[in-house]
């Protein structure tokens, strides 16, 4: 079901956390893009088959930077970037790095959502993403009721920024789906989040901010991010 009242972000991230907690699938607007989201193992499979996205490739985690302290197991130099990042450049980030399977956060998580939210021990979790997104993190810390996904849109057509563009398919596959407009970083290519391994420094995926956070780690912290991303 699609709305389209007046926005309230708190109010839509307190949604979209209880709709996912119950069960159900949620696409909602993120500055980075329309996210789908779930919770539980039926959720994350018909999110993975609405998108016909393989199951070789993880989804990841909407979270925040309390969760990654809590969660990602990394050095503090890594640390520090992220929070340079987040708080004194108010940027979105997605991150891989080892995260701490034993963390209450993911005591009642299916294995099948562990397994596919995660790869060799490590962890993508995109934070600052939107007021939406920052309430849906909050709750999932706050409850231990973490949410798992990815991009709203058919796999390897590009992120979406209007719900409109949004695929039928993958509308069609959620419990709540909330029209809210543009997104902050839409652009016409259709990239999302930069994803930036924290082991290495090195860019998993070139997206949104890419040459910021490149910035931020070199003015910063003295740290050459890459340019390009490693071959496969």
């Amino acid at each position: 079901m699609s709305e389209q009242t007046t926005p309230d972000p708190i109010a839509d991230g307190r949604q979209v956390h209880d709709t996912v907690v119950a069960g159900g699938v949620a696409i909602f607007k993120a500055d980075v893009g329309y996210a789908i989201v779930g919770h539980t193992e039926p959720a994350i499979r018909r999110i993975y088959e609405a998108k016909q996205r393989s199951f070789s490739k993880p989804c990841g985690m909407f979270g925040s930077y309390d969760m990654f302290m809590e969660v990602i197991e990394i050095d503090a130099r890594a640390r520090d970037f992220v929070r340079a990042v987040i708080f004194d450049h108010r940027l979105p980030i997605s991150i891989v790095a080892p995260f701490r399977a034993d963390h209450p956060l993911f005591r009642d998580i299916a294995p099948f959502v562990i397994a596919n939210a995660s790869k060799a021990g490590t962890m993508d979790i995109l934070m600052n993403a939107g007021p939406t997104h920052d309430e849906i993190a909050r709750r999932a810390l706050e409850t231990l009721k973490p949410v798992f996904g990815s991009s709203a849109n058919r796999s390897l057509t590009g992120s979406k920024f209007h719900f409109r563009d949004v695929e039928s398919e993958v509308v069609a596959a959620t419990t709540l789906a909330l029209d809210r407009g543009a997104s902050k970083y839409s652009n016409a290519r259709g990239l999302g989040s930069s994803i930036i391994d924290l082991r290495s420094f090195r860019p998993v995926r070139i997206g949104i901010v890419f040459d910021e956070l490149r910035a931020v780690a070199k003015k910063h912290f003295q740290i050459d991010i890459p340019a390009q991303v490693d071959p496969v």
